[in-house]
């Protein structure tokens, strides 16, 4: 029985009906079924591409991207993953459309959609617009389905909003699944999420809100930490221990990188924002107060350079489970002694797991890539089987 099939009679076991002409918005938003769906559709996509099989399912049709942030990383997996299904990308740039001329959200909608099948967006920068952006641009989607006007209802994918970076998230566990040989050596394990000194200020919450909101449904012992006044939405934090009741793992918060990294089997050392401070940059970016941002921006780096201690040093990871902790980022890091004087991570450390960190990149495309098939295919099972079954070369030879 070939590793396809293997995953293919797994996925036959899910409920996952759905999720056919459904979004991805949060992982919270899907159960279990739908999670673990995502991550064996990936694994069956990556396991075809891997023996020169060809994975498309469509013959044309419309990737749209939308990252009103910069990327790298999830721009290319956004694109990498539309292409090995067949459908080619089409990036909106915000400069060169008629937006600055008051197109609004509804008409942009649907003026790129008329034969898109996915439509992936990033709007991650301030607290209570991203993901109200992305609704507001599906809920005009919507109307144009229904009205006439498109022949068909794109798929949304949430490439990070102000809330959650769900391919990222999703990406890093199916990461973590194949280092530790499956999810059923996940329970018990410790996970050090926590904050980490940056040079910069401004970062995100959304990869530490889906890294314990996502890990907490695994079994794991998940340690949120950060010094005093670096908090996350405690919405999130609700969810990450009703997650860590229902699976039998827990969930804490401490004040503590050593506490964190004590014995931790994983560990997740990244910056970001405060969410008071992020919520007091939309209110002032909302005003049009370029000197209250500057002030506030100058205040933020001074409160985080009182804690330029909280940094992946090989001390610190000498603290961890026999001095041998996976070591993950999303990337890009600030790393000490490379792309700054003092960040995040020593450059001896980041070197020494360059490779599983590429390899827990990699895992991306197939995420974003499962996340489409599973909303547009209605029988995911044969597809998968249809798609070995003919063999079509990808490439020749």
């Amino acid at each position: 029985m070939s590793k396809n099939e293997k995953l293919v009679q797994h996925l036959e076991t899910l409920r996952i009906n759905d999720m056919y002409k459904n979004d991805f918005y949060w992982t919270w938003d899907k159960t279990d079924d739908e999670i673990d769906a995502i991550f064996t559709v990936a694994d069956a996509l990556r396991d075809l591409r891997e023996r020169n099989i060809s994975t498309k399912i469509f013959d044309s049709g419309l990737g749209i991207s939308i990252f009103r942030d910069n990327s790298t990383r999830t721009r290319f997996s956004f694109a990498s993953a539309c292409n090995l299904l067949g459908l080619e990308v089409q990036d909106l740039d915000e400069k060169k459309s008629q937006i600055a001329h008051g197109e609004t959200v509804r008409e942009t909608a649907n003026m790129v959609s008329f034969m898109a099948d996915v439509i992936g967006i990033r709007d991650d920068m301030f607290i209570e617009e991203g993901h109200k952006y992305q609704k507001t641009f599906m809920d005009a989607l919507d109307e144009g389905y229904r009205d006439g006007i498109l022949e068909q209802r794109p798929t949304l994918v949430n490439l990070q909003c102000d809330v959650d970076h769900p391919t990222q998230c999703m990406a890093d566990m199916l990461h973590i699944i194949h280092e530790f040989g499956g999810v059923e050596n996940l329970k018990g394990k410790k996970v050090a999420m926590t904050w980490a000194y940056s040079p910069s200020y401004g970062k995100p919450l959304s990869v530490p809100q889906g890294v314990i909101g996502l890990f907490t449904r695994f079994g794991m012992d998940v340690v949120l930490a950060h010094p005093e006044g670096y908090e996350i939405m405690p919405e999130i934090e609700e969810i990450a221990k009703k997650n860590a009741a229902a699976s039998g793992g827990s969930y804490q918060k401490v004040t503590s990188m050593q506490e964190a990294f004590k014995d931790a089997d994983i560990v997740y050392p990244k910056s970001w924002a405060p969410f008071k401070a992020m919520e007091e940059r939309t209110r002032l970016y909302r005003e049009g107060d370029k000197a209250g941002i500057d002030a506030l921006e100058q205040r933020l780096l001074a409160q985080n350079a009182e804690h330029k201690d909280w940094a992946c040093t090989e001390d610190m990871m000498k603290l961890t489970k026999d001095g041998k902790a996976l070591y993950m980022h999303c990337l890009p890091a600030d790393i000490t002694g490379l792309s700054c004087a003092e960040g995040e991570v020593d450059n001896s450390v980041f070197d020494r797991y360059i490779v599983p960190l590429y390899k827990q990149a990699s895992f991306k495309p197939y995420i974003i890539a499962a996340m489409i098939f599973l909303s547009k295919v209605k029988d995911p099972v044969g597809a998968l089987r249809d798609l070995e079954k003919n063999g079509d070369k990808r490439k020749a030879f």
